[in-house]
């Protein structure tokens, strides 16, 4: 099965600044600020939407494709996607640019100050699924990218009669009601959280009625409660997988989404699908990072039924 994850690739800089910021902000004198913080570390890790919807897709046995745009610095983070599973053949390098990067400083009582260089994620409107050839993907899922890149895959994916997830998260903010109304036609599914899903039916107008009359398979996130699965006039309430020790939330959405598309391309119901995003999920809020999470099938099969019965569907994963 060929699957094609589309969006953005990134470095993430995270600092801890060990003081206050708002001791050092003087809002007297917000008309000229020049700051300077000395912070007691840094440390560098993999992310990006796609890349790390691709990475748990991989640990979960299947092989997906990443087409992103990057920067001269990605040669490292090829090397640790392909030595994960994943196959970079698609991603185009950029040597006038750098990669995406997030920079976020952290103080003592979690106040963060942070900036996004968009890099070479910029370029992927220049990119498009026809410059892959002959390839033909079964499912290609558009992720927060360049907003003008993701309504170009969108239209490609209905003008080519492919399946395709629309994935617009963190970009809902950059777009009005017509281009989400728009860019969702045609999807096989939409994956947003509950703010998402608010600011989508603000923005254009529909009720989550419509959206699931648009929409074949919605799902809606609740982090700590889990999420709802609309589907054929019917829902599904799948609760959060039960964490060990919560560090970090950032990028468990990703993982959920990696997990509930790798269930449902296995054939598995979707009350389970959902259940594998979760345990995905918990998985990455156990650990610091979007793709430091470490386990064998065995063990994520063993843990899963510790918990739920899965009357043998997880075995799929295996095949």
């Amino acid at each position: 099965m060929h699957i094609l994850v589309t969006g953005s690739v990134a470095y993430d800089y995270l600092m801890r600044f060990p003081g206050s910021f708002k001791e050092h902000i003087l809002t007297d004198a917000l008309h000229q600020v020049s700051l300077s913080f000395l912070v007691d570390d840094m440390t560098r890790h993999w992310g990006g939407v796609a890349a790390n919807i691709a990475f748990t897709m991989a640990k979960l046995g299947i092989r997906p494709r990443l087409m992103a745009t990057v920067g001269r610095d990605f040669n490292e983070y090829r090397e640790w996607l392909e030595a994960a599973g994943v196959d970079t053949s698609a991603v185009r390098q950029y040597h006038d640019v750098f990669t995406s990067s997030f920079f976020c400083n952290t103080d003592k009582e979690n106040n963060q100050l942070a900036s996004f260089y968009g890099g070479a994620m910029m370029k992927a409107r220049e990119y498009r699924i026809a410059d892959l050839g002959d390839y033909q993907p079964d499912l290609v899922i558009i992720s927060p990218n360049d907003p003008v890149a993701m309504s170009q895959l969108a239209q490609e994916c209905r003008e080519r009669g492919l399946r395709f997830v629309y994935d617009p998260s963190q970009q809902i903010a950059r777009m009005d009601g017509e281009t989400l109304h728009r860019d969702m036609e045609g999807a096989f599914m939409m994956v947003v959280n509950q703010y998402e899903s608010t600011l989508i039916r603000d923005k254009t107008g529909m009720t989550l009625e419509d959206l699931r009359r648009t929409i074949d398979l919605l799902v809606i996130t609740h982090g700590a409660q889990g999420s709802t699965i609309y589907t054929n006039g019917d829902v599904l309430h799948v609760p959060a997988f039960p964490a060990e020790n919560i560090v970090d939330p950032t990028g468990a959405g990703d993982a959920y989404r990696a997990g509930l598309i790798t269930g449902i391309l296995k054939g598995m119901p979707l009350d389970i699908a959902g259940q594998v995003g979760a345990l995905c999920a918990t998985y990455v809020l156990e650990n610091v990072g979007t793709q430091n999470h470490v386990y064998t099938l065995d063990d994520f099969i063993a843990r899963f039924r510790q918990h739920y019965p899965d009357y043998g569907h997880l075995d799929r994963l295996r095949t």
